[in-house]
């Protein structure tokens, strides 16, 4: 790989911030178009400490929620902290009290030396800090991380208001941030479930229409589970791909020790301490049938690749096609502990040159597997595509994949945090995606894709972040591409061209992920 030179500091990025809860304008610089009408929601970690007592990660973080409320050109910001339990209780306490994913809670230092000793043996909870994702069921929108909690919000005013417990509704122990969304407005998710007999993946589905206005969950159900190879180390996963007729899990080796995991509080470790990379295990994509819940006998194999996030998926003349970010090396989490993120010059250029670049990937699945198919032959007949798969017995393809990215995107450190026009493309054969390339830790350009020629095009600035790209199409969009992205870009001391920028006269951390709420 290419090493690039990482910014001399990024320390400012994942530093705590105060909210802001009262909207405050901004400076508007060029022109945000007219049409552009409602608000930019955002989530992500907000606050690192309490009292004298740090979070080891930067998934740790108390959940920090954004407002760009965009109306005629203007535009006003606003945050609050989620007030989860989390929250709650390190503020009333002024310190650490639940264990997150980097960073385990210390006893009380107020018990007496043999109660310490016996909390270890205590079931941990899980936390309810939920800084990855705003999310939508039956109208309403939630913040969510990958736990069985997550919480209602006002997304006018950012306010807390319910908190809605998975386990509640479906066995299992938590869902991704990531859900897709059919035409017909049912909401499909995943989340696993921990039980005597060990580990399943299940796929849940959320009914589109509430039957009360209290309604939250109801009317869930697991569409089906999926059996881990090893029921004792299930594959970590951050979300999964969607097509018509499909749902596409892709079992990676980035793998949790449910044994370390269970006792990592008797042992005084932290949570990620039970997650290690296995690359000598491959990828295994599962597909199971939306309509009736079976899952598919044939396992589309492919080498070790680690995947956090899918650009899209759809079928095309009896293959189903799965575009994705991935990486060959699935040890970044571990890269992304504050005391890194710290680092600067040399120390973080160390950092930054030993992870795994993501780039984006296509693979094709042929999706008509029978006894008559014959063995040790490429069976992609797509045009113009470099993807194989290769049937090695009735229930086995081996796969390997096409670049979507021409040399161009080495230049910018790869590509994630990718979006496309989602209401008109998601599950569809599309042209454009968007992404942050990562020429460090964090995102330092914008990036969009046409598959067409693979060609890309930038936006870039010395000392700008900017995040997750959200494409909003413009009002009487004809194009796929017609529309504009939106991106909080974090500054440090259809062209795809600065269409205008709202600077805003408060610190905002880096984040992760949004959605952009249009009002009428």
């Amino acid at each position: 790989g290419i090493d690039i030179k990482a910014c001399f500091c990024i320390a400012p990025l994942v530093r705590s911030v105060e909210e802001s809860p009262e909207p405050v304008p901004t400076t508007v610089k060029g022109t945000i178009p007219a049409w552009v009408r409602g608000s930019l929601l955002r989530n992500g970690p907000g606050k690192f400490e309490f009292g004298n007592q740090t979070f080891n990660h930067w998934f740790d973080g108390m959940a920090l929620m954004h407002r760009f409320q965009i109306a005629d050109g203007h535009v006003t910001y606003s945050s609050r902290f989620l007030r989860s339990d989390s929250y709650n209780s390190n503020c009333e306490l002024n310190r650490i009290v639940v264990t997150e994913f980097g960073t385990l809670a210390l006893p009380d230092p107020c018990k007496n030396l043999f109660q310490r000793f016996l909390s270890r043996f205590e079931r941990m909870k899980p936390t309810d800090n939920a800084n990855v994702s705003f999310v939508k069921y039956k109208g309403d929108y939630y913040v969510s991380t990958e736990t069985n909690f997550m919480h209602k919000v006002d997304p006018e005013t950012l306010e807390t208001k319910e908190k809605v417990d998975w386990s509640n509704f479906v066995a299992v122990n938590g869902a991704t941030a990531h859900p897709h969304v059919d035409l017909d407005g049912t909401v499909y998710n995943m989340g696993n479930s921990y039980d005597r007999k060990g580990t399943s993946y299940n796929i849940i589905s959320v009914p589109p229409e509430k039957d009360s206005p209290s309604d939250t969950l109801h009317g869930a159900k697991v569409l089906c589970s999926i059996t881990p190879a090893d029921k004792n180390r299930p594959s970590y996963y951050h979300s999964f791909a969607m097509s018509k007729n499909y749902v596409v899990f892709i079992e990676q080796p980035i793998k949790l020790d449910l044994f370390k995991i269970m006792t990592c509080k008797m042992r005084g470790k932290n949570i990620c301490d039970g997650i290690y990379w296995d690359p000598n295990q491959d990828t295994l994509f599962h597909l199971v049938d939306k309509h009736n819940g079976k899952v598919c006998p044939v396992k589309y194999h492919t080498r070790a690749l680690a995947t956090f996030h899918q650009i899209n998926a759809f079928e095309q003349d009896g293959f189903l096609i799965v575009d994705m970010c991935c990486s060959d090396d699935g040890q970044a989490i571990n890269n992304y502990f504050i005391q890194n993120l710290h680092k600067s010059g040399e120390a973080l250029d160390k950092v930054y040159n030993s992870m795994g670049k993501a780039f984006p990937r296509r693979f094709v699945l042929p999706l008509n597997i029978t006894s008559k198919t014959p063995l040790g032959q490429n069976l992609n007949t797509q045009s113009n595509s470099s993807a194989t798969a290769v049937c090695l017995s009735k229930h086995k393809v081996f796969c390997t994949f096409e670049d979507l990215h021409g040399d161009d995107l080495l230049d910018y450190g790869g590509m994630e945090f990718p979006n496309i026009h989602y209401d008109r493309c998601n599950t569809r054969p599309y042209r454009y995606f968007y992404g942050c390339g990562f020429r460090h830790l964090v995102g330092d350009s914008l990036i969009k894709m046409d598959l067409e020629g693979k060609k890309l095009k930038t936006w870039c600035k010395p000392g700008f972040y900017p995040s997750e790209p959200i494409f909003v199409p413009s009002l009487d969009a004809e194009e796929e591409d017609d529309g504009v992205i939106l991106s909080v870009v974090i500054a440090l001391p259809c062209t795809f061209e600065e269409l205008g920028r709202a600077e805003v006269p408060v610190n905002i951390p880096y984040g992760f992920h949004g959605t952009f709420n249009s009002s009428s």
